[in-house]
């Protein structure tokens, strides 16, 4: 005779019946996903950040250094530029300009007749001649046949050059080591790798005055505008070269001290 059959239900062996109910062994829960572990920086990323600040370092350290020998040796600004005694050419009354012959470039003499002011008006045919009050080479020209124009109007500037300097602005500050006859390092923007010298010859008694936004420590709270003042010094060139240098242009200057 057959006893009862004791076969799991479904064919699972931890399945138990119990009063018609099937009782089913819990099964293990699954482990959680281990999270990956920290990576590690490689050694040749840590060498490549410790040389990186290392050469920060070093870098800084060189601007400071050369930044003391400058401010120790050089009274420097970049507030300079290349000028000229000028020549206004000037319209001598009110009218048109015709005749007029002058172009970037033209040589003029004094007394030059240069061009001539037909007045306007009555009769309307006076004839005003337009002559050059000096020698110099024409650098801007600002006329043409047929404007008309006010008595006064600069038609056209010319410049000396025999007799072109350099105007530089040095803070009041500093103006104190700067002395006629002291050489000066030139650097004309236009030719920076042009070697240019020059000499302190002249230090102008007035100044200029230049708007800073940013308040002082003396500042008035109720007024924060702060005036820096600069001192024209005019540097007489000494060797170019074989440079021409043109009125206008921007130079930085580096006077040395004494």
């Amino acid at each position: 005779m057959e006893g009862p059959d004791t076969t799991p239900r479904n064919g699972h062996p931890h399945d138990q019946e119990s009063g018609g109910t099937v009782l089913t062994a819990p099964r293990p829960a699954a482990p959680s996903p281990t999270p990956p572990a920290r990576e590690r920086w490689r050694r040749s990323t840590r060498m490549g950040l410790t040389v990186i600040v290392a050469v920060s370092l070093l870098e800084a350290a060189a601007f400071a250094g050369t930044y003391y020998l400058d401010t120790s040796k050089y009274v420097s600004t970049d507030n300079a530029q290349v000028d000229g005694d000028k020549v206004d050419i000037n319209a001598p009354a009110t009218g048109t300009v015709t005749q007029w012959n002058v172009t970037n470039g033209s040589t003029v003499h004094t007394n030059q007749v240069l061009g001539r002011i037909t007045g306007i008006g009555a009769g309307g045919q006076a004839q005003h001649p337009i002559k050059s009050p000096g020698n110099g080479t024409v650098a801007v020209n600002n006329a043409v046949n047929g404007e008309d124009v006010n008595a006064g109007t600069e038609l056209a500037t010319a410049f000396n050059f025999n007799d072109i300097y350099v105007t530089a602005r040095v803070a009041e500050t500093d103006i104190k080591d700067v002395h006629v006859g002291q050489p000066v390092d030139i650097s004309i923007d236009a030719s920076p790798k042009t070697p240019v010298a020059g000499i302190v010859e002249e230090i102008q008694n007035s100044s200029a005055g230049s708007f800073s936004f940013f308040p002082g420590p003396d500042t008035d709270p109720s007024n924060p505008q702060k005036v820096d003042q600069y001192i024209p010094v005019k540097i007489e060139f000494t060797n170019t070269d074989g440079l021409t240098p043109i009125p206008g242009t921007n130079v930085t200057v580096h006077i040395h001290k004494p």
